[in-house]
């Protein structure tokens, strides 16, 4: 499925993300990304690496539709790898490096990757790894542009000329956790990517005289392709910060323009003495997303800076869906409106039946912006899509009177803290084969930092003497640093229903307010 925007731009012969990116950078003397260390990179500066980077993955074995695996630090060479990867029509795999071994194996095994790109202090294992599941190249990339791939690159020519591609081909593959079984490879597409960057762009009004700061990690989809792609498409110029300060990112308010976060960038930033009206009276536009923002901060920061926070609503699967409008009302509490050419419905989640206005249900959707698919995986595909092509996310909302759109919560158990998405299923498998250890229901509870915590509710043998700081010294070199409970409770049983299910509604409630 195609936007209007995208069937215009293959009527002038763009027909995918990469011929899109030549137009707007090619030849383009404007400046691109800004680092505090005094690098820089204008647009066409920033194309030309990225054809030397994808010479340099051509050169490496990399074919169209092939796999590459990236866990790197956050520089702007991690994400001219990405438009590196596009010209190349091959498909980008960003991972989190908080990822262990452990967990690599994993997506390793399950993507096949023809060629990882990890960290110069990582290549051993990594190289160990990638081998024995069958990539046998291995390049690394440091955050101040060093490494294997650059030393390569610098050797190749800017100049790539990318094979026949199409808005259909698949440019990433990102993975979104669930409440059970292994993660799921959203496949996305070069029309997925641009055609919500497009309306991003238009919907908040960005432009060449944009400056955005971005302190958002670039394995994930908000910070490479929500702000990257929206404003590289736009025009405009990034701040670029390694991650979140709050001193940091007050400094650079009077040379920006934009921010987009997540919740936690917002309460800290409201815990420093520095906000103030004056300091972001140069700023036009706070978005916040990837977590629930809490109504109380939006109030806050409203009261402190004169700013209502924009909030959106998107997905690993989906991008963006939803938006507070640019001009109106921004209404704390919701995500806001479906954007043009997506088309949001509330449905009953056992038949797939639409439900009035007002009702809460599962959110549907179906745009140009959702993903092709999951990769490898047909069943859960066929599962998650209806017979009229859409695309049932598991969380639950409800539209108003105004047709804003309000999350109610998740079908499912997935947990969101700050941003980063945890299913509970892995963190309690870790902890249950722990000595001592009977079962386990790990649970998010409310944060105001990161909108919800991981905590673990553990029962012990009766013998057994294992305790807090013991689960969570062995959960550390097992699991990210992310998914790691920030409390363990321990009970004598866990509650459950008539069909023996642990109720975790019931331990979320008895525990919503153990971080307040």
């Amino acid at each position: 499925m195609l936007s209007p925007a995208l069937n215009r731009l293959t009527d002038r012969g763009i027909g995918n993300l990469a011929a899109l990116l030549e137009e707007r950078m090619r030849g383009v003397d404007d400046l691109y990304i800004e680092e505090p260390g005094g690098r820089s990179f204008t647009y066409d500066e920033a194309w030309r690496l990225a054809g030397r980077l994808a010479n340099a993955l051509k050169a490496s074995g990399v074919r169209t539709g092939d796999r590459v695996a990236v866990q790197v630090e956050k520089s702007p060479e991690a994400v001219l790898l990405f438009f590196a990867t596009a010209r190349l029509g091959a498909v980008y795999l960003p991972l989190n490096t908080a990822y262990t071994f452990t967990e690599l194996e994993y997506f390793l095994a399950d993507a096949e990757p023809a060629v990882v790109v990890t960290r110069p202090e990582t290549e051993a294992q990594a190289a160990a790894l990638a081998q024995r599941l069958g990539a046998t190249v291995t390049l690394t990339l440091g955050q101040s542009g060093d490494g294997t791939l650059m030393e390569r690159a610098s050797i190749d020519s800017d100049e790539f000329q990318s094979p026949a591609l199409v808005w259909d081909d698949l440019a990433a593959i990102l993975y979104t956790s669930g409440t059970t079984g292994r993660s799921k490879g959203a496949m996305l597409t070069h029309g997925n990517l641009a055609s919500n960057a497009l309306t991003l762009a238009d919907t908040w009004r960005y432009t060449r005289d944009d400056v955005l700061i971005h302190a958002l990690p670039v394995y994930h989809t908000h910070g490479l392709f929500t702000a990257t792609n929206t404003l590289t498409l736009a025009g405009g110029r990034m701040l670029w910060l390694s991650k979140f300060d709050a001193d940091d990112i007050l400094r650079l308010m009077p040379r920006a323009t934009s921010l987009m976060g997540v919740p936690t960038f917002y309460t800290r930033l409201l815990d420093h003495p520095g906000l103030t009206r004056a300091v972001t009276a140069h700023m036009r536009l706070f978005i916040s997303g990837s977590a629930p923002l809490l109504a109380e901060t939006h109030r806050a920061f409203e009261e402190r800076t004169g700013h209502a926070i924009l909030e959106r609503y998107g997905m690993t699967e989906t991008s963006m869906n939803t938006s507070n409008p640019y001009n109106g009302r921004r209404i704390a509490g919701t995500v806001g409106l479906p954007l043009e050419d997506v088309d949001l419905r509330i449905a009953d989640p056992a038949t797939g039946a639409a439900l009035p206005q007002g009702e809460i249900g599962v959110i549907e959707l179906r745009g140009p912006n959702v993903c092709a698919g999951y990769w490898r995986n047909p069943e859960k595909t066929a599962e998650s899509f209806r017979s009229d092509g859409f695309f049932i996310t598991g969380d639950l909302g409800m539209i108003d009177h105004n047709g804003y759109v309000s999350i109610a919560g998740r079908g499912k158990d997935l947990i969101i803290t700050g941003g980063l998405n945890v299913y509970p299923k892995e963190v309690e498998a870790e902890i249950d084969a722990l000595p001592g250890v009977v079962e386990t229901a790990v649970i998010g509870l409310p944060h105001r930092d990161f909108g919800e915590a991981v905590t673990a509710v553990v029962v012990r043998a009766a013998d057994a003497t294992i305790d807090e700081p013991a689960i969570l010294a062995a959960l550390t070199p097992r699991l990210a640093k992310f998914k790691l409970p920030k409390r363990v409770i321990f009970l004598d049983d866990l509650p459950r229903n008539a069909m023996g299910k642990v109720q975790k509604a019931k331990l979320r409630e008895s525990y919503a307010k153990l971080y307040s």
